[in-house]
């Protein structure tokens, strides 16, 4: 898929398997700068939602899974009643907080352990400092994300 892509194909996929699933909800596309969000919306958003969004999780994964190849530069986020939208604005708030530790204390501290979805979130809010470095740690699905001071340069 190229940068003006139409992403009916992945809009279709996802209808597909939520309908699969038994479940009423329509699928609307929203192109970012840097991503595309998948949304769900409809009387049956509950079961993607349960368990803290598990059902969510796996069909992001999913369709991240079948249309990684196809897509550029742009992340697909599935969102279901803007559950991913609040939960990426927690872990941020979060991931500030622990931003603030670290520089506070001079410590590193340890988040998570998280899926690659959540980690890209700490990541990016880190990134976005010029103080702080992050890098993540573990085996698995799950790793947590190490949040240190940036070395100065020439220190070590």
């Amino acid at each position: 898929m190229s940068q003006n892509t139409d992403y009916t194909r992945v809009q279709a996929f996802v209808a597909d398997v939520v309908a699969n699933m038994g479940l009423d909800l329509q699928v609307s596309v929203i192109d970012a700068d840097d991503h595309v969000t998948i949304n769900l919306a409809g009387a049956d958003e509950a079961p993607l939602l349960k368990r803290k969004g598990e059902g969510l999780d796996a069909l992001q994964h999913m369709v991240n899974s079948v249309f990684r190849h196809e897509v550029d530069e742009k992340r697909l986020v599935v969102d279901c009643g803007a559950f991913r939208k609040l939960k990426d604005r927690e872990l941020q708030q979060m991931a500030h907080f622990v931003m603030e530790k670290v520089r506070n204390t001079g410590t590193t501290q340890e988040m998570g352990p998280f899926n690659s979805y959540a980690r890209r979130i700490v990541h990016l809010e880190v990134n976005s400092s010029t103080d702080l470095v992050s890098e993540s740690q573990g085996d698995g699905a799950l790793k947590t994300v190490i949040i240190s001071l940036r070395q100065a340069a020439g220190r070590k």
